[in-house]
């Protein structure tokens, strides 16, 4: 068995109405004046509004930063920082999803030190401590909440990554509550997305281990058993429940067997056309595991019998086909767009793409298989669904 090392979140608690409860955590924690995290969609449609009433009943009252957009950019985590630098804050929270979990995470570590953004970017560059930090996620998909990444815009068409272990939080509160209202596309990206975590943990090249591979396998297990019936009927609280936990276990599997080449060919489509992460990822995954399949089949054999639900007979081969096949069902029975042309992806910028592709290789050195520019560009041509 090789060495290995695996870190996670302090605290997990799982539970409905949990997030009702963050005045005893922030406390916990010594938080005096937290700042709260999220986006202008959840306020508007009264989701955070509880929470901050809860805080508030127990004499905590929270600033709110709710400027988050999708892919937040560098200036709306300047902007979180300096609104709570000025109010003081002790602690920081986040209500929301991976955007607005990944800007508390940086905010956090920001004014826990005087090092600037710009040298945190990679991996293990964070040099200071970070305030306390408490994240409660409304999606069950990126799992930000138990991983030390955050991912930031950094120009028109870029994204950088920050990742450390200062960025994982001191408490991960899963209410699954807060999910019940998620738009049935918004589910289903999210979903796939988790279903991606669990699958490039079990197969990463570097730092793949077996508590890793325990949380992924019944990560995949809980998502693939129920994204379907979350989709379609998005108020049956099991369901939702399921996903947030399949979510959350995948993200501790990859935040510590680190995802590859299905992520890397996910970054440069919402760098340049601005498809969700979960649908990006969606769109290349099976292409992706097809190029993978000489270097990954036994792998992706243990794997394809949980995602269909239902023994597989055959070679690892046959059931690598089985398990692409099951994922390409899968993506239509949440209607997903299954290809980049059903996306508005144009052909003529598939080589730009492929060219994007290869700047993640912090990424890419994880993939079962060696992937180069004319590798990358293929996956996208099997992934755009014509004789591109």
């Amino acid at each position: 068995m090789p060495a290995f090392e695996f870190n996670t979140v302090r605290r997990v608690i799982s539970a409905p109405d949990a997030a009702l409860n963050l005045a005893a955590e922030c406390r916990a924690l010594g938080i005096g004046s937290p700042m709260l995290v999220t986006d202008p969609g959840l306020m508007q449609i009264g989701l955070v509004q509880p929470v901050l009433d809860a805080l508030a009943q127990d004499g905590l009252d929270a600033v709110v930063f709710s400027e988050v957009r999708e892919d937040p950019p560098e200036e709306t985590v300047h902007s979180a920082t300096a609104l709570a630098r000025d109010a003081g804050v002790d602690g920081v929270l986040a209500v929301g999803g991976g955007s607005s979990m990944d800007t508390a995470k940086v905010v956090a570590a920001l004014l826990g030190g005087d090092q600037p953004l710009e040298s945190m970017y990679g991996v293990g560059q964070v040099t200071g401590a970070r305030l306390p930090l408490i994240l409660v996620p409304t999606t069950a998909g990126t799992g930000s909440e138990v991983t030390p990444v955050a991912v930031i815009t950094t120009g028109a068409t870029t994204k950088a990554g920050v990742s450390s272990p200062v960025l994982l939080p001191d408490v991960a509160v899963l209410d699954a509550n807060l999910t019940l209202g998620l738009p049935a596309p918004v589910t289903a990206m999210t979903g796939v997305d988790a279903m991606v975590h669990a699958i490039e943990a079990y197969t990463s090249r570097h730092k793949k281990n077996p508590v890793s591979d325990m949380l992924a396998l019944r990560a995949l297990d809980l998502l693939a058993r129920n994204i379907r019936t979350a989709v379609h009927d998005g108020g049956n609280f099991a369901a939702r429940e399921a996903m947030l936990l399949g979510a959350c276990l995948a993200g501790q599997a990859f935040a510590n067997a680190p995802v590859a080449a299905v992520h890397a060919l996910a970054y440069p489509l919402g760098g340049h056309y601005h498809i969700p992460h979960g649908l990006s990822n969606s769109l290349v995954l099976p292409s992706v595991l097809e190029f993978n399949a000489p270097a990954a089949a036994a792998l992706y054999a243990e794997l394809a019998e949980i995602v269909l639900g239902e023994p597989v007979a055959g070679s690892d081969e046959a059931k690598t086909q089985a398990l692409v096949a099951g994922l390409r069902q899968l993506i239509d029975d949440v209607q997903l767009p299954a290809t980049l042309m059903q996306a508005q992806v144009k052909e003529s910028d598939l080589s730009m793409l492929a060219e994007d592709a290869m700047l993640q290789q912090r990424l890419l050195v994880n993939n079962p298989r060696d992937v180069a520019y004319d590798d990358a560009l293929a996956i996208y041509r099997a992934a755009y669904g014509s004789a591109a």
